[in-house]
């Protein structure tokens, strides 16, 4: 929950295990404090998820150690805007305007890639969220509903810090997804994802 940039709002979401997580969150901390005592400024998010990428390909190229078995959503804003970035467990990585991961995350993926031309237009933050709700709830069982227990919502972007609401503060959001068509319900998995056991959308 902690951030990983003091000067960039920056949150890294996870798909997998989660120690493995916490090794490559360290390491993305580290990275930024070593570049602010060398240069004396901020390390940009496109470096640090290069050199995330970087650290994380050591282990599919030398005997004896293993991939990393996490995928990496990371959120931020710096001086060249708001990015979303997704860092594979096979160490490739992407930036994305949008995006999801983890174990039945296609039918989010799916949902997101016919809508991705609307976000553009959207200026109310609480529909931007709705869609990111109603692409989280696709990948759901059909006998499983999206509740104020088992749902966080985290947002970040120009002028605005990352905040994070759970429980009761989400709410208000699921409200607003109330009576709409649910189409997923299968949600089958992707295989370059196999490592990964839980679904996050940002």
């Amino acid at each position: 929950s902690s951030g990983i940039n003091a000067e960039w709002p920056l949150r890294p979401g996870i798909a997998g295990l989660t120690s493995d997580a916490r090794i490559l969150s360290r390491f993305m901390r580290t990275e930024c404090l070593n570049h602010r005592y060398i240069y004396g400024s901020p390390l940009s998010i496109s470096r640090l998820v290069s050199s995330v990428g970087d650290k994380a390909q050591t282990g599919t190229q030398i005997m004896g150690r293993r991939p990393y078995g996490v995928g990496l959503l990371v959120a931020g804003v710096d001086e060249a805007g708001p990015h979303i970035y997704y860092i594979c467990p096979s160490s490739n990585f992407y930036e994305c305007r949008c995006m999801a991961i983890g174990a039945r995350s296609q039918s989010a993926r799916t949902y997101l890639e016919r809508h991705k031309d609307e976000f553009k237009e959207v200026e109310d933050l609480g529909e931007l969220i709705a869609h990111a709700l109603r692409a989280l709830r696709d990948c759901l069982p059909n006998d499983n509903e999206l509740t104020t227990k088992n749902v966080s919502v985290g947002y970040v972007g120009r002028d605005v810090e990352f905040t994070m609401k759970d429980d009761e503060d989400v709410e208000e959001y699921l409200k607003m997804i109330e009576g709409d068509e649910k189409k997923g319900g299968s949600g089958s998995a992707d295989p370059e994802q196999g490592a990964e056991e839980t679904m996050e959308t940002q």
